[in-house]
C-alpha cells in the first residue's frame, strides 16, 4: 500500500486541533475539580446557637466566586437562604418566597426576623439564573430563637 506524500499543512492543522482539544479537556477537569472542592458555610451563627431576632447571618463561600444574578460566568453564583427548608436539587430553580431569600447582588450577610423556637437555616448556592448547584453546595444549621 502506498502512502500519500507528506502534507505539512495538514499535519500542522491536526496537531493544533489535538492541542486545542487537550486544552479544553484540561480546563474542564480543572473547573470540575474546583467545583468539587467548593463549599458554602455559615460564618455566623454557629450550628446549635441560641440567638435573638433579628438573627444576623453571614455567609461563606470557598472554591468558587460570587457574582450577581444574571451573570452566567462558569463556577460562580450567589447565595440563597432557605428558612426551615431543605436543599434544592441540582439544576432546579430556587424559588423566591418569604422562606426562600435570594441574595442576587452577591451579598454575604443579612438580618432575618424569626419567631421564637427552633429553626433550620439552609444556605444554598445558585447560578446566575437561580439554578441550584445541589445539596453538595449547601449547608444547613439549626438555631434556637429566644
Amino acid at each position: 500500500m502506498l502512502r500519500e506524500p507528506f502534507n505539512l499543512k495538514e499535519e500542522t492543522m491536526l496537531n493544533k486541533k489535538w492541542i486545542a482539544g487537550a486544552v479544553c479537556v484540561a480546563a474542564l477537569a480543572v473547573s470540575t475539580l474546583a467545583r468539587a472542592e467548593a463549599r458554602v458555610f455559615f460564618v455566623e451563627p454557629k450550628d446549635g446557637a441560641t440567638v435573638s431576632s433579628p438573627v444576623h447571618v453571614q455567609f461563606g463561600l470557598e472554591g468558587m466566586a460570587l457574582k450577581p444574578a444574571g451573570d452566567m460566568t462558569p463556577d460562580t453564583g450567589h447565595h440563597h437562604l432557605l428558612i426551615d427548608g431543605k436543599p434544592v436539587p441540582k439544576g432546579d430553580v430556587i424559588p423566591a418566597s418569604e422562606h426562600s431569600l435570594h441574595f442576587g447582588k452577591a451579598q454575604t450577610e443579612t438580618d432575618v426576623k424569626l419567631p421564637p423556637g427552633k429553626h433550620t437555616l439552609t444556605l444554598q448556592l445558585g447560578d446566575g439564573a437561580h439554578r441550584s448547584y445541589g445539596p453538595e453546595l449547601s449547608s444547613t444549621i439549626t438555631v434556637n430563637v429566644k
